[in-house]
């Protein structure tokens, strides 16, 4: 058992991104100090539109931020699924009020960057939490009592214990689990963010509106209280580049959506600049604890966006990551391995589901036909029982 000055010690958070900063203010809340070392030098989330569905808000709504993320989100009526080549209607799914009554909570998109800024500001009203900028972290240390952050530069901070957010590429993960680098998916992704006075009127729609080609995969939707305009543009390609926020080429994208419908075409148009990031994830692992330190997020188990469920499995983690510390503060590596039994299975889950509904979205020939009549003879109701697992729980 760690004595009381041991006791005293922050827990140390590596990441300050969306899964770094929820895990502090989780914690904060039970009472614990937190430091959180960000390699940057500032607290910034670079990205553009993400979905929230039912489980990050029943996870908000334990640590008090559901109002404050609902206040810059957007909240859809339905989604839609068409194909790319012929426009025709697959699926839809109302959001609205018999979407609330299944799920208990609402469904909607916000800008990565209005997030993270609702969890960062909660975090500085914290007077337990301690935000540092340029501390790029390399290595730890862990004597059983404490764990040490090793900086790049040769700094030590000494924590409690120490808790890698750091990403797909985590440098935490490589030490706890040594599984070399990411899966390369052969997908990437362009995204760009419009004001919503340069979306054409007959194009701008308020719901998540998904189409469907062969090999590619096209959504929009609206961001900031419906102020900002999400394009989102993914297609199979064998270029591969570490990172997320590259300058996209625009002949590559259109040379992939050739032939695709004009609603889609003439939305692609409008972009000057595109970001691209290129698709990776992991398998699934049973075990991201060592010790005084643990994985979150990304870090623990990276998953491809097709359930866009990233920000949302990380919230998870955070509430039930710091429900397990409550319960056992004075045995953290137990409770670490209560937090990890608590969530591999579903995160797992979802990792392996999001590569399959890739294949869903991406299908070709006769797959697309065969998930055409599958998804076009569903009720609301039973759409809602496909996706129960994962918004009906967190």
């Amino acid at each position: 058992m760690a004595g009381l000055n041991d006791q005293d010690l922050p827990f140390l958070i590596v990441g300050g991104g969306i899964g770094g900063l929820v895990t502090a203010y989780a914690l904060a809340l039970k009472g614990f100090p937190v430091r959180v070392l960000e390699q940057s030098d500032d607290f910034r989330e670079i990205g553009a539109g993400i979905q929230l569905g039912p489980n990050i808000f029943m996870a908000l709504d334990k640590i008090g931020l559901k109002d404050a993320i609902l206040a810059d989100a957007w909240v859809p009526p339905h989604q839609e699924m068409r194909d790319a080549l012929t426009g025709k209607l697959i699926t839809e799914v109302p959001l609205n009020e018999e979407f609330i009554r299944r799920f208990k909570q609402p469904y909607a998109v916000t800008h990565r960057h209005d997030i993270h800024a609702t969890f960062l500001k909660a975090c500085q009203g914290s007077g337990l939490i301690t935000l540092e900028t340029s501390r790029e972290v390399a290595d730890f240390e862990d004597d059983g009592k404490t764990a040490t952050a090793v900086l790049k530069n040769g700094g030590r901070i000494k924590g409690r214990a120490l808790i890698g957010c750091d990403g797909l590429w985590s440098k935490i993960r490589g030490r706890v689990v040594g599984d070399g680098k990411p899966r390369v998916s052969g997908h990437i992704a362009y995204r760009a963010v419009l004001k919503k006075e340069d979306v054409p009127a007959d194009l701008w729609q308020p719901g998540v509106i998904l189409w469907a080609g062969p090999r590619t995969h096209f959504v929009h939707y609206p961001l900031r209280r419906g102020e900002l305009y999400n394009l989102v543009a993914v297609f199979h390609s064998d270029h591969y580049s570490e990172g997320w926020d590259s300058e996209g080429d625009k002949q590559l994208l259109f040379d992939h959506f050739k032939g695709q419908r004009p609603e889609v075409l003439r939305m692609l148009e409008r972009i000057e600049t595109w970001r691209y990031w290129v698709l990776c994830d992991r398998e699934p692992i049973k075990n991201w604890s060592k010790g005084r330190v643990t994985l979150l997020g990304d870090a623990a188990h990276p998953m491809l966006q097709y359930l866009a469920q990233g920000a949302c499995q990380a919230t998870e983690d955070a509430v039930w990551l710091a429900e397990k510390v409550a319960e056992q503060p004075d045995d953290l590596p137990a409770a670490f391995q209560a937090y990890q039994q608590q969530r591999y299975l579903r995160t797992a889950r979802v990792q392996i589901m999001a590569r399959i509904y890739g294949e869903f979205y991406h299908a070709r020939g006769p797959a697309a036909e065969l998930r055409d009549m599958m998804l076009s003879a569903r009720t609301p109701s039973q759409s809602f029982d496909g996706i129960a697992w994962l918004y009906g729980s967190m």
